[in-house]
């Protein structure tokens, strides 16, 4: 036997909940960062087009919108899953009072719910205000999600170094950032003030993303 079958059978074997634990890293790389990436480049040809640049296709700005819209659900998707693998894994380690279980999953599961179906009328209003609302509602029903004891955040407070290094706020922060340029669509289209302020945006999201890689990494390396 080679000297590689010899280590991977020493390899110690992946138990299913470490297993559900990577779905959420495989989401985000396999096709958040590879949509990221195009969005960032149809943004360009877009401003290319507005400023009669580059005379590409009028169907540009629109892709550009679309592929937003892919990340900002598989997102949300993303982070509800880190959520449930968290709660589930703190449960396993530590059961809670078997009277407890019925009420918790109960909650846990509207409010997953709850997350999904604003992000869906998100994603279907057209009027700015509506938009707005339902991005909101999304956001802070995730923030209520991260808030279970289950959920590690390292630190709720920002005046504490380890909330600036903390996965779970960068990631919240990020997909807030998402919902904020959904709903925002149409008037980024049509502003230039909400167009640049989009733009300055995007800048800390491109940041986030950076760092985000960082401390998602460090949380696989230490769990």
């Amino acid at each position: 036997m080679s000297e590689l079958g010899v280590l991977c059978m020493a390899l110690p074997a992946l138990t299913p909940l470490q297993w559900c634990a990577l779905v959420h890293p495989v989401l985000i790389i396999l096709f958040v960062y590879p949509v990221v990436g195009a969005t960032i480049r149809l943004g360009i040809l877009a401003r290319e087009r507005r400023l009669q640049i580059n005379p590409i296709a009028p169907t540009v700005p629109i892709e550009h919108a679309d592929h937003g819209r892919w990340v900002t659900g598989a997102l949300v998707l993303a982070v509800l899953l880190a959520f449930s693998q968290e709660v589930a894994a703190a449960w396993i380690e530590q059961p809670l009072d078997p009277a407890e279980v019925p009420a918790r999953l109960l909650a846990l599961v509207v409010a997953t719910l709850g997350v999904l179906a604003a992000l869906a009328a998100l994603l279907r209003a057209s009027r700015t205000s509506r938009r707005l609302g339902w991005g909101l509602a999304c956001w802070l029903g995730l923030l209520l999600l991260g808030s279970q004891p289950e959920v590690e955040r390292l630190a709720d407070s920002p005046l504490q170094a380890l909330f600036w290094q903390s996965h779970f706020w960068g990631g919240v922060l990020l997909t807030g950032c998402f919902l904020l340029s959904t709903a925002l669509q149409a008037e980024i289209a049509a502003r230039p003030r909400i167009r640049r302020m989009h733009v300055a945006l995007n800048l800390l999201v491109a940041l986030l993303f950076a760092t985000q890689a960082i401390s998602g990494t460090r949380t696989l390396l230490l769990a």
